[in-house]
């Protein structure tokens, strides 16, 4: 009777030992698991963050260039402008006050009357 209740608590132990075992193991593979998975992510934010960072930086560099090209197209369209609209005393007028001429483009000659 003895010898059977020792060999039942021996069995019982080994049992014990051998769910802590497999709980141990299964512990381990899910860390490995959890730690590969939060590498992985890892990688894809920082890739994120990468591109996010050279796009920061391309929308600076698009919005000076904007802002350059905005002013330069400014200034032309000023010029145009000045050019193509004489000061009155710029103008040749013809003896009879009735054909004004443009200075540099005699063609844009205009009749008043």
């Amino acid at each position: 009777m003895l010898s059977r209740l020792l060999k039942e608590h021996q069995a019982k132990q080994n049992e014990r030992k051998e769910l802590q075992e497999k709980r141990r193991e299964a512990i381990a593979a899910a860390t490995c698991l959890t730690e590969a998975l939060v590498d992985h992510l890892n990688v894809g934010v920082a890739q994120a963050y990468m591109n996010q960072r050279k796009l920061d930086h391309e929308v600076k560099t698009l919005q000076v260039q904007a802002a350059q090209f905005a002013k330069q197209t400014g200034q032309w369209i000023g010029m145009v402008e000045n050019f193509n609209q004489p000061e009155i005393s710029t103008l040749v007028w013809d003896e009879k006050c009735v054909f004004v001429t443009h200075p540099i483009l005699p063609e844009r000659t205009l009749k008043l009357i």
